[in-house]
This record gives C-alpha cells, sequence and structure tokens, in this order.
C-alpha cells in the first residue's frame, strides 16, 4: 500500500527563504528515500506504507530539533482515489486566519478599518498570500471585497 504524508510546521514565514524546521522536514523525508514535493507551507512525502511509518519519528524530530513550535501530519492512502487530495491550503490559510484572530482578539469581521489592515499585514508577513484563492478567502473573513484586500496590500508594499 502507497501512503501519503503531508506535514506542515510552524511559525510560518512569508518572505525569503523557507525556515529552518521545513527544510530539515523535507530532508528527512528524503534521507529515507520518500518521493517529496515541498511547498511554502507544508511538505508532501509519498511511499510505501512500511517506509513512511518508519520516516516519521525522524520527520518530526527534524523538524522540532529545527526550531518548529508545531508539526502537524496527515496521512491518506495514496491508491485511495476516493480520498481527497492530502495537501488541504485552505487548512494551512484557516490556520493562519484563527492565529490572527488570536493575536488581534477579535474575529476578522468584527475588526475595525486599522485592525483589518493590520490583519492583512500580518497574513501578508505569514505568507497567506502565497496560497492560491487567499485574497477572496481572507476578503470574506474580513467581510470587504478583494479590491479592498488589494488596496491594503498595496498600501503595505509602498
Amino acid at each position: 500500500m502507497r501512503l501519503e504524508a503531508e506535514f506542515t510546521s510552524e511559525p510560518f514565514h512569508g518572505e525569503g527563504s523557507p525556515p529552518e524546521h521545513a527544510v530539515a522536514a523535507r530532508d528527512a523525508a528524503a534521507e529515507a528515500g520518500l518521493e517529496t514535493d515541498f511547498g511554502p507551507l507544508g511538505t508532501l512525502a509519498r511511499g510505501e506504507a512500511k517506509e513512511l511509518y518508519a520516516a516519521l519519528p525522524a520527520i518530526a524530530k527534524a523538524a522540532l530539533d529545527g526550531g518548529a513550535t508545531r508539526v502537524t501530519l496527515q496521512l491518506r492512502r495514496a491508491d485511495d482515489d476516493r480520498s481527497a487530495p492530502v495537501v488541504e491550503l485552505n487548512d494551512a490559510l484557516a490556520r493562519l486566519i484563527a492565529d490572527v484572530e488570536r493575536e488581534l482578539g477579535a474575529k476578522l469581521g468584527e475588526l475595525d478599518r486599522p485592525g483589518k489592515q493590520r490583519a492583512v499585514r500580518l497574513l501578508r508577513e505569514r505568507g497567506a498570500f502565497g496560497l492560491r484563492k487567499s485574497v477572496s478567502s481572507v476578503a470574506d473573513a474580513l467581510g470587504v471585497t478583494r479590491f479592498t484586500v488589494y488596496n491594503y496590500l498595496n498600501r503595505e508594499a509602498d
């Protein structure tokens, strides 16, 4: 049986090179002989179940030793067409939004305009806008239009 494991390690970094903990986790998976796809918010590792199961402790250890504060893992059978794809970028975005809401002390939609601008800045710094369709999701959470989110992003870039 073939499996896929998608693992994310936090904290996320926005711009620039990937964090050391993410690279260490990816390298541990590759050293175990697993196929890997490395992305800005997670790594997908594929292989036979026996090899993948054996590699999971080394992957988690590498991430935590590399400075990760959290490692999240999702497993799925790669040979089961009925299961959803393992990479759930919406889950990563939802987690980023929830972190910002906790930090700001309110749901994004309840914030005043300066609070919403700060939320967009924090999400940008954490790499949220590198995800596909993230502007629409963030706009929905803020209760504003996509155009407004783009305006906030452009204001930050100036």
